[in-house]
């Protein structure tokens, strides 16, 4: 059976299990914006395996998901502005969300037929199984002199 494994790319990586390395970086010593990571729900089923990445607050313009060699990334960035105009004041916020999360795909995997679908806060991720090649039946080969 085939897993999706959340994809480390840090220098820290062989440390992981050692040190508990995101819980060590992320959440002491990096700032709060890098701390915010979506949680991840990722299923398997016969036919397929499912993410579901808790995001609200975003719109479906946002999102990039790309495969490349084996990796599945998920990311998204958002703008905000607000702006107030008064007599006496101008009054301006900026909020800058976003996120990457990156997944090494199983190689029993469709990569060219993932599907997404965004709605109420829930990105879906559907990630069909290639289809189990048959087994092929022995077959004798003579020898010839």
């Amino acid at each position: 059976m085939s897993n999706l494994i959340k994809h480390r790319s840090s220098w820290l990586q062989p440390f992981g299990d050692f040190l508990d390395a995101d819980d060590l970086w992320g959440n002491r010593w990096l700032p709060r914006v890098f701390q915010q990571l979506p949680a991840v729900n990722i299923s398997e089923k016969d036919n397929e395996y499912a993410i579901e990445l808790a995001v609200p607050g975003y719109k479906k313009e946002n999102f990039k998901v790309n495969t490349d060699d084996g990796l599945l990334t998920v990311s998204a960035e958002a703008k905000n502005e607000d702006r107030e105009d008064g007599q006496e004041y101008t009054r301006r916020e900026y909020t800058y969300s976003g996120f990457s999360r990156t997944f090494r795909l199983p190689e029993n995997v469709k990569d060219d037929a993932i599907e997404a679908k965004y709605a109420d806060g829930l990105l879906k991720l559907r990630i069909p199984k290639a289809s189990p090649t048959a087994a092929k039946p022995k077959k004798a080969i003579a020898v010839n002199g």
